[in-house]
């Protein structure tokens, strides 16, 4: 999404940028009088070695899912770049690992960095129990504590849980750092929602979720909070030049935890957007087909979606969270997930 220097921000067009523009941006930091550093280190990254020659203190390892597959080719070269990260941690390192993935395990084979793990279902050096989850936000015990957090879903619990494990290796004091966790704020475009004027209880939900895995899980937390008798709308699209593996499938996560389905464009790209949808189309059987709706154009998908839904409803639109744009033969059109979905809330 962006890079930041203390409060500047600075644009981004990569997770992780490349070896000039990072070491520059270190750089940057260490003449700010900056302490730490928190990146998000891409498959990508790794394995162009764009991080060569900085040292890690740690690095965190949270789940393995279907993506960048057009790039690595297979799942296991994917996996082993990701793992390469952790084999070049040194001994003075950390590594976390999310003892529930099932690929948490293969990160820590060959790493010389001290190991440590975090969880919510096996035991775990960092283990978190969900006591509670709703849209007023979720109720954990963690290591022990009680913590009342305002993020939403299993997953950020998981996140929660990587946060304060990586705060407490550093060294960090245990009640200040659940107080400020409590207190944190949900990144934009992440599970970000409004509530509609005008239907009671109808919320609708952005969210950046463009795999498989982060559909369902998104979905599955949606499903997990929704009121009994209400609904769920799903409007979703696939990224054109990327992993066509992945379309069939995110359609058919989307149709089997979805009342109601759209599949719409996202970033095309260079392909035809008509041709996407007939890919995303082709994972749904005939029951699937029946509750699904294809609107190549965004913004009327969206407009869809709020029509069709109803008093105590939730509407997902999926897939491009954060974004102002749409990716379209080289041009980028501007494009609002959340402007587009609360303006036809209150436009109705």
């Amino acid at each position: 999404m962006e890079n930041r220097v203390g409060d500047t921000v600075l644009t981004s067009t990569h997770t992780t940028p490349d070896a000039v523009q990072f070491q520059g941006l270190l750089r940057q930091m260490a003449d700010a009088g900056c302490t730490y550093v928190f990146m998000e280190v891409s498959s990508h990254a790794i394995h162009q070695r764009r991080i060569a020659g900085a040292v890690f203190a740690g690095g965190v390892f949270s789940n393995l899912t279907h993506d960048h597959l057009d790039y690595h080719n297979s799942f296991a070269a994917y996996r082993d770049a990701k793992k390469r990260f952790f084999d070049d941690l040194d001994s003075t390192a950390f590594a976390l690992t999310n003892t529930d993935d099932k690929n948490g395990a293969v990160m820590l084979q060959n790493t010389r960095a001290s190991k440590y793990t975090y969880g919510l279902q096996k035991p775990a050096t960092f283990k978190t129990r969900i006591i509670e989850d709703g849209l007023s936000g979720l109720t954990l015990e963690m290591d022990g504590q009680t913590l009342h957090a305002r993020m939403i879903g299993v997953f950020n619990a998981y996140n929660l849980t990587a946060a304060y494990g990586v705060a407490r290796l550093m060294g960090q004091d245990k009640m200040e750092t659940l107080t400020v966790l409590s207190d944190l704020r949900g990144a934009e475009g992440r599970f970000d929602y409004v509530n509609h004027p005008a239907k009671p209880g109808c919320i609708g939900i952005v969210d950046y979720a463009h795999t498989p895995d982060a559909l369902e899980k998104v979905l599955e937390a949606i499903r997990k909070l929704k009121k009994k008798n209400s609904r769920v709308i799903s409007v979703t699209g696939a990224g054109g030049d990327r992993d066509k593996t992945k379309r069939p499938v995110m359609a058919r996560v989307c149709a089997r935890l979805s009342d109601q389905l759209i599949l719409t464009s996202d970033n095309p790209r260079t392909e035809d957007p008509a041709a996407i949808l007939r890919d995303m189309e082709a994972g749904l059987d005939a029951e699937a087909v029946k509750k699904t709706l294809v609107i190549q154009d965004r913004r009327q998908a969206i407009k869809t979606a709020v029509t069709l839904a109803g008093p105590q409803d939730v509407i997902l639109v999926a897939g491009k969270g954060h974004e102002k744009y749409q990716d379209i033969m080289g041009v980028k059109y501007p494009f609002d997930d959340k402007a587009v979905l609360v303006e036809m809330m209150n436009g109705e």
